[in-house]
Formats: C-alpha cells, structure tokens, sequence
C-alpha cells in the first residue's frame, strides 16, 4: 500500500452551505496507525486527527475529550 506523507481535508462551515464557508487542513503522516490498521495523519497543532486508508478513505479522530469531529467533505491526497 502507498499511502501519502501528507493530505489535504476539506471541511464545510455549518449552515453555510456548499458554495461558501470551507476551511481546507493540511495533515501531515504521523508513525501511528488507528483502528482500520492505517496510518494516523495529524495537523501541526494536533488538533485534527484522521485515519487515511491508502483509497482516501478518512475516518476522523478525536484529540481530546467531548469532541465529535466532522468528516471532510473532500479529501486531496499529496
């Protein structure tokens, strides 16, 4: 499997519609892997974290207690 160094996750703003309101996240391969068995990817505050299987398949990761992270609504692979 080639899975990339680094990934770009594109995110909707709530109620702001398709169009309008996306924040893009650069995340970076970290040495970990998640619960699928794939790599663990992590932005550089440590905040956002995902499993990224090497299909571009993303499951978010909470960093931290009471978090419910959203998926992507689009998923670039570097």
């Amino acid at each position: 499997m080639d899975h990339a160094e680094q990934v770009e996750l594109v995110f909707e703003q709530p109620g702001l519609g398709p169009d309008a309101g996306r924040d893009t996240v650069v995340v970076h391969r970290t040495e970990a892997t998640g619960p699928g068995g794939h790599p663990v990817y992590c932005d550089d505050t440590g905040i956002v974290r995902a499993e990224i299987s090497s299909r571009g398949e993303v499951r978010m990761l909470a960093s931290g207690g009471h978090q419910s992270p959203r998926p992507p609504v689009a998923t670039l692979l570097g």
